[in-house]
């Protein structure tokens, strides 16, 4: 399940898109544009400033701006940083312990095509598609 803070993520990240050009967009703004709480944004947006996302300058003019084109921005990217592993089953996460049952599960083969799907729609959304 995507929470509300990855779902704020791309609506930030998106939101952020559309108002640059090139130049950076406080979040005050942001936050009014998308009735979104300014506290809250500000939980979400260092961990996209931590993985490269965008980049902030502080004061007067200052703000939020993306470091590279929207169309170079995957939703599957966004969602991984801020959700974390979105691996449908505790197996399939990438810190996962080797399962005993995997060689006779029946089931896995279901959540590995689930999983391969939802890394493929998102990964297959840009920013600039939302655009």
């Amino acid at each position: 399940m995507i929470s509300t803070k990855g779902r704020y993520a791309v609506r930030i990240m998106l939101d952020i898109a559309q108002h640059s050009d090139g130049e950076y967009v406080p979040m005050k703004e942001v936050a009014e544009r998308q009735q979104l709480s300014l506290k809250y944004i500000e939980r979400i947006v260092p961990e996209l400033k931590e993985y490269g996302l965008v980049d902030t300058v502080h004061g007067r003019g200052g703000g939020y701006r993306l470091t590279r084109k929207p169309s170079e921005y995957t939703l599957w990217e966004i969602l991984s940083i801020i959700e974390g592993d979105l691996a449908p089953v505790a197996c399939l996460k990438s810190d996962a312990a080797s399962c005993n049952r995997a060689s006779f599960c029946k089931t896995l083969p279901v959540w590995k095509n689930y999983y391969k799907m939802t890394r493929e729609y998102f990964g297959g959304i840009t920013l600039a598609d939302l655009m």
